[in-house]
């Protein structure tokens, strides 16, 4: 039985250990904001964060997860909207909106660990989330914007 936490609460799986966190947060849980892109922790849509960091929920089994803290789009701010989804709307940054949950939680552990970035910093952590409709220029705004808020 493997224990951890999702969202601030304790959860339980005895499942298929190498079931992927994804299929549990979404299949499970019913946590359907965290997207399947790529299955291979290539493009971002299923990040979510584990004990504050961005992780690629579709590669990370379920045998790992013991004693870790999950968070995902749902979870990030218990006092409405997290300060980047407030600046991701004020911005326009979404097109289609399918890779945005991810590059949301991206850019929130991020600013966590480095709440006044550059250019560079912003362009560095993001590079692994793709957005097909090439929205990065409105993403970097978006997270300058947010760290204005968290700072």
């Amino acid at each position: 039985m493997t224990h951890f936490k999702v969202n601030g609460i304790e959860r339980s799986f005895d499942g298929d250990p190498e079931m992927p966190l994804l299929w549990y947060l979404r299949d499970i849980l019913g946590l359907t904001g965290t997207k399947f892109g790529c299955g291979m922790a290539l493009c971002g849509a299923c990040t979510v964060l584990q004990n504050g960091k961005a992780i690629r929920s579709c590669t990370k089994q379920m045998d790992s997860v013991g004693g870790l803290d999950i968070v995902t789009i749902e979870g990030i701010s218990e006092h409405g909207p997290h300060a980047v989804q407030t600046a991701w709307v004020e911005v326009n940054v979404p097109q289609c909106g399918y890779c945005q949950p991810g590059q949301i939680m991206q850019a929130v552990s991020l600013l966590s660990s480095k709440p006044k970035p550059t250019d560079a910093d912003i362009d560095d952590v993001m590079a692994g989330n793709i957005c097909r409709c090439g929205t990065y220029q409105r993403i970097r705004a978006a997270i300058k914007e947010a760290a204005k808020e968290t700072a």
